[in-house]
């Protein structure tokens, strides 16, 4: 039988976290619930889920504090909530390690939707690989996909799930262009048009990441209105 997906959810609208931990429920899941920052820390660190969906504008610790202390500790896939239109909001929550982001108010249906994208890329993240070790070089970079590293110039990179995923896609295809909204596809998982500025993001934090001079990518190539590329 194989294990139930645990997601946390921290909103202190408490009729938004009824209906969230209703829906989730029954898709299957086993949910948990926070209404504040600081009840967030405490239960994910106690109950360790598979993923959060996590409010921004929270009593005691703001959501973007949460998702900044969390991502020091683990992986874990973190879709946030906003009501504020502001690009600078969605951006900032992006640039602290969430995954991805929702503005309110959204369809039930769509939530589930990349609710089930995140978990099913988690999963895929987490497999024990099978035959072979597969590992990547291109020019300073390397990585090593059965121990789950990356390097470059001979250190270890620090990086989220996210932006793992996203460096060995592009690496597995070097040279190949991919369109902001085919990135979506294949490493968010997503069927369906959505924001390509959480593509940008990534990018651009693994630019500072990987390239010596971020500014003038050498390796991590934008090819103006087509997307971007990996070179070595």
């Amino acid at each position: 039988m194989a294990d139930i997906d645990k997601i946390l959810i921290v909103e202190d609208d408490r009729n938004l976290l009824d209906t969230l931990k209703y829906n989730l429920r029954k898709e299957g899941y086993d949910v948990v619930t926070a209404a504040d920052g600081a009840e967030a820390l405490d239960i994910c660190r106690k109950e360790k889920p598979d993923l959060i969906i996590l409010d921004i504008m929270l009593p005691k610790v703001s959501g973007f504090e949460v998702c900044r202390i969390l991502r020091k500790e683990m992986t874990v896939p973190i879709l946030m909530l906003t009501a504020k239109t502001e690009e600078v909001d969605k951006v900032a929550g992006l640039e602290i390690g969430a995954d991805d982001y929702m503005t309110k108010p959204f369809s039930m249906r769509e939530l589930l939707a990349r609710v089930r994208a995140m978990l099913r890329r988690a999963d895929m993240s987490r497999l024990e690989p099978t035959g072979e070790q597969e590992s990547l070089k291109i020019g300073d970079l390397g990585i090593d996909i059965g121990r789950h590293q990356a390097f470059c110039r001979g250190s270890q990179l620090t990086l989220t799930a996210k932006e793992y995923d996203l460096l060995v896609f592009l690496a597995r295809n070097k040279g190949f262009v991919f369109s902001r909204e085919k990135l979506l596809e294949k490493v968010w998982g997503y069927d369906y048009a959505g924001d390509t500025r959480t593509v940008d993001v990534h990018i651009r934090w693994l630019r500072q990441k990987i390239e010596t001079d971020p500014a003038h990518p050498r390796n991590l190539i934008t090819v103006r209105g087509a997307g971007y590329k990996l070179e070595g």
